[in-house]
């Protein structure tokens, strides 16, 4: 196997499929990186059992500057690969391969390590009963970025570190929720014709790895089967496996109805939730107090070894009962995040029950956080 290829390109490809890869794998090869080399193309894949990237450069494609000698194929340790291409001194890098030694020169580098047999290399997962539909790489970026922060990081109870995605014709329902909190976005897809009926849990880390590739991305072919959901963005393919079972019940989690309302800028609640947070997180609950009182909102963070800060919230409105609440500061501050730049409503029912926060004079709770509150007494 021999080419020759434009570094910088093939630095792209490389940190593409890197994504895929980890240290801690009870597989050896997959701490490598794959490269085959057909007639017109090269291939790179990188997998860590959970998720794999497959990324293809044709000869075709200009900026690669790829030239093809002879077809072949190796693997190669991944991070040791990666860090030799990164510090190449050339434009321009060549890699040849004799049996499992490869070469690698640019300029007057030249750099040799072992391989490993790409026939012991796992192959990508086969796919049946599959479901196609393409949607718009804004629209899936939004859903990820806004569900996420809920996902659990547990594996006690692996279906919680999922996003659980329920497709109805062209409604798409997110929701995640580590038993603390909870993210929903509901959205309706747009350019697309595909009415497609699926309900799949997958792991909010592929989708963590998968939203770094999807900038610049216009649209995205989305391929369900039982067991694997395949992304495919043109040049590069990403595919994760789906959690199994079943996600909890949450429609039953979220209030229908409130005793306590108000409406404030996203912004300006952050701001001061990071302020409050200076103390709480100096104290070993880490807990912030909101009080409302005939219409005057305060926040206070109190820490008993260092002090306590308190601030006069500025509301645009507060309607109904008043109301003493805790809550980790941490958790609020995720939410507010997704809500930057909006006036947002939140909706409480008691000091004990779970609170929800939404785009001001949204009804719909198609984009919703809940947070359920901490108990100090």
């Amino acid at each position: 196997m021999q080419f020759s290829i434009n570094r910088h390109a093939f630095i792209k490809s490389l940190n593409d499929v890197s994504r895929a890869i980890s240290s801690r794998t009870t597989i050896p090869i997959l701490t490598n990186i794959k490269i085959v080399v057909s007639d017109d193309e090269l291939i790179l894949t990188g997998s860590n059992s959970d998720i794999s990237i497959e990324t293809r450069l044709p000869e075709s494609d200009t900026t690669a500057q790829l030239v093809i000698k002879e077809k072949g194929g190796i693997t190669l340790p991944a991070t040791f690969f990666s860090s030799i291409v990164k510090n190449l001194p050339a434009d321009e890098l060549i890699l040849s391969v004799d049996g499992l030694r490869a070469s690698i020169t640019s300029g007057a580098s030249a750099f040799t390590i072992n391989g490993q047999d790409i026939r012991n290399y796992p192959q990508l997962p086969e796919m049946d009963d599959v479901q196609s539909l393409s949607v718009s790489a804004a629209q899936l970026v939004d859903i990820i970025s806004q569900t996420k922060i809920s996902a659990s990081t547990q594996e006690s109870r692996p279906i919680l570190t999922g996003i659980h995605l329920a497709l109805d014709g062209l409604d798409v329902k997110a929701v995640t929720t580590d038993s603390h909190r909870l993210s929903q976005r509901i959205v309706t897809l747009t350019g697309t014709d595909a009415h497609i009926k699926a309900d799949v849990i997958i792991p909010a880390k592929s989708f963590n790895e998968l939203q770094s590739l999807l900038e610049g991305q216009d649209r995205v072919e989305i391929k369900l089967s039982s067991n694997q959901a395949v992304f495919d963005l043109g040049h590069t393919t990403f595919y994760s496996r789906l959690l199994e079972g079943n996600y909890p019940e949450t429609d039953r989690l979220i209030p229908t109805e409130s005793t306590t309302q108000l409406t404030i800028d996203a912004s300006d609640l952050l701001g001061a939730i990071n302020r409050a947070s200076l103390l709480s997180h100096e104290s070993r609950n880490n807990v912030v107090q909101l009080a409302i009182k005939d219409g005057l909102v305060t926040l206070t963070g109190t820490s008993q070894e260092v002090g306590q800060v308190q601030e006069n919230l500025l509301t645009k409105t507060v309607e109904g009962e008043n109301l003493e609440i805790s809550f980790n500061p941490d958790y609020v501050r995720d939410a507010l995040r997704i809500f930057s730049g909006k006036s947002i409503d939140i909706k409480f029912t008691t000091n004990l029950r779970p609170f929800t926060l939404t785009p001001s004079g949204e009804t719909d709770n198609k984009q919703l956080q809940l947070i359920t509150p901490v108990r100090t007494f």
